[in-house]
């Protein structure tokens, strides 16, 4: 691969418009860094919904949402329809007495009538709660939902379908709470048919609209709680409207061509809601709702999807695109319809490895000739997300670019590394009903503190870009008194241990050495033991021939490991997934670092014992030779 990676970078990108995006630096007297943009943010309406109205009037048989209906077929409504949906939805909404003390709260994911539902919200300024599946359909106690319906008291509630969200609808939503269902009402609640969720746009919801300005809330969104608990993350329209004017800075192309998008990210987190949906609504595209995801099954819905429909645009976590990999390898008519008008490749959540992005590189130029440039950002939901973005192109991934227009970035010496922190438009006024956790969040001077640290890609050149550093809230001093930075020794780990590792969870705080606790590709592991399909966990991480890979691989790592920082000593294998239940794993499936030492911490105490047990896995004494 090495070799036709470098045939690849040789070849010609694909031509696209995107922004140079230009900064200054001030050094203060106190020793902060400041970066700005040279350019002014541009202008950007009151309301999100503005936007509804102006392709409604501009474009009105456009096509705006496409989704498969139960025979696989394409429903689709344009701007026109969408607009006149969501009046009539609004109008509904304003005879319910709701508010921001009385939300509505979605249970189930992407669809048009959560679409349609949350537009119409916006519409008449009633916030609304995009809540992850995963609390109503993985979690076995539902104390993650209880929690956050208790912290939003919801005046209405909104799942898709009522048999799939029963179990969680019982545990976990009030009776006195109005249930909207699309299909499968079910029995002994008494609820309402989405399709009866209407009602004649009298003056009131023009005058409701009217009323909805910059500082209304637009919604709850939940951060995904990869470094704590799940917070309520107020969304404003100023918020959202202004992070579209700074991504438009960057996309230039999205001006010019309206984007074709085919996604699946959810719209419970801020990617897949306020950065693509909002995209495409704000320059009239058409959002193809992918119902697949990164996982054997859904994989196929989104491969079916993608040899139909080619983006202009496609976004993805990076294990989303190492799982789509052998599938735009194995089927040509997939990969020449994915790469005919693709521009640009995003990626964004995590780091992606250099293998991933030569093979797409790679894959672009023997099917269509060119390069397809990869961007990337720096954001998070409490920033709606974006706020320093990469509009470069450059060989390698990492960079995550400079503030976008409007965003101030601030940078902090701390314990020896660069402190991110972050003041704009676009920056929320903090967590709903929280006010502890808002007051920890900025500081004295109302910058938000995302908690990531971040390094110059040049020293003298911040127009360069910015590299991720890690999380603050996960790195840890050994007992020497040497940090641990975790994040870099964590991708470093999974992409040396490709493809038998999922995650791994580092340890060694207070210790004298780093060990690791991992999450094994359970599928992949077994296969490299050649064990039967039903063969068990515990079976798969106690075989011989799994340990002796896993034992050579550690002695490689570590021979390339010079110092205490970064050398990883010792290493046990987990038969039990992470649990959702307990805050080990996210909604979004990442791990939680903290949680996973704290809820396995007779684990790591095996890990550190002065006779460890036969299950851990140790560096040989002579890969630490010079």
């Amino acid at each position: 691969m090495a070799g036709s990676a470098a045939r690849a970078t040789k070849a010609t990108l694909r031509p696209v418009s995107l922004g140079v995006l230009k900064v200054t630096q001030e050094r203060r007297p106190d020793g902060a860094l400041l970066i700005r943009s040279i350019a002014e943010l541009g202008p950007y309406p009151e309301k999100l919904t503005k936007r509804l109205e102006d392709w409604a009037a501009a474009a009105p048989e456009r096509r705006f949402l496409a989704q498969r209906d139960g025979s696989g077929a394409w429903r689709t409504l344009t701007y026109a329809q969408v607009l006149h949906e969501v009046r009539h939805i609004a109008a509904a909404l304003l005879q319910r007495d709701l508010s921001p003390e009385r939300p509505i709260v979605f249970l189930s994911g992407n669809d048009i009538e959560q679409a349609l539902l949350g537009l119409a919200a916006m519409y008449v300024g009633v916030p609304y709660a995009p809540i992850s599946p995963a609390y109503s359909l993985i979690s076995s106690d539902f104390a993650k939902l209880r929690t956050i319906v208790e912290l939003l008291t919801p005046g209405l509630v909104f799942a898709s379908d009522g048999t799939l969200f029963a179990r969680a609808i019982d545990a976990g939503v009030p009776s006195t709470v109005e249930l909207v269902l699309t299909r499968n009402p079910g029995s002994g609640r008494q609820t309402t048919s989405f399709a009866e969720l209407a009602a004649p746009p009298a003056g009131a919801v023009d005058r409701a609209h009217a009323a909805v300005g910059p500082d209304t809330i637009a919604k709850f969104l939940f951060t995904s709680g990869s470094t704590g608990a799940p917070k309520a993350v107020i969304n404003t329209q100023r918020m959202l409207c202004s992070n579209q004017a700074m991504l438009a800075a960057g996309f230039c192309f999205v001006r010019d061509d309206p984007p074709l998008v085919v996604d699946w990210l959810p719209w419970s987190h801020t990617f897949g809601a306020n950065h693509n949906f909002n995209l495409v609504l704000t320059h009239g595209g058409t959002l193809y709702i992918d119902e697949g995801n990164p996982t054997p099954a859904g994989l196929a819905k989104t491969v079916r999807n993608l040899r139909e429909i080619a983006p202009t645009i496609y976004f993805n976590v990076p294990k989303g695109y190492d799982a789509l990999i052998p599938h735009l390898r194995a089927d040509r008519a997939l990969r020449e319809n994915f790469f005919r008008r693709l521009k640009v490749l995003f990626y964004a959540g995590a780091a992606l490895s250099q293998p991933t992005w030569d093979a797409l590189e790679q894959l672009a130029v023997e099917t269509c000739g060119e390069r397809i440039i990869f961007l990337s950002s720096l954001g998070s939901t409490e920033t709606s997300p974006l706020a320093l973005a990469c509009t470069r192109d450059f060989p390698c991934p990492g960079n995550i670019g400079v503030p976008v227009p409007g965003v101030e970035l601030k940078l902090v010496s701390t314990e020896g590394r660069l402190e991110a922190r972050l003041r704009g438009p676009n920056i929320t006024p903090g967590y709903w009903r929280q006010n502890h956790l808002t007051r920890e969040a900025f500081d004295e001077e109302g910058f938000y503190k995302i908690g990531d640290a971040v390094k110059l890609a040049d020293p003298d050149d911040p127009s360069q870009g910015l590299l991720f550093d890690g999380r603050l809230a996960e790195d840890f001093k050994l007992a020497t008194g040497t940090w641990v930075n975790v994040a870099p020794l964590r991708a470093r780990f999974i992409e040396h241990y490709s493809p038998y590792v999922r995650d791994v969870v580092i340890a060694g705080a207070d210790r004298n050495k780093i060990a690791a606790l991992v999450f094994p590709d359970l599928e992949a592991c077994r296969g490299l033991c050649g064990m039967a399909a039903d063969a068990k966990p515990a079976a798969i991480v106690a075989h011989d021939a799994l340990r002796r890979q896993f034992a050579m691989l550690l002695d490689k790592l570590a021979a390339s490991s010079p110092g205490s920082s970064t050398r990883i000593c010792r290493l046990l294998l987990l038969e039990e997934p992470a649990s959702l239940d307990v805050g080990e794993m996210t909604d979004k499936g990442s791990i939680n670092q903290r949680a996973v030492l704290k809820h396995r911490a007779a684990l790591v105490e095996e890990l550190y014992a002065p006779a460890p047990s036969p299950r851990v896995i140790m560096l040989e004494e002579r890969a630490l030779a010079p």
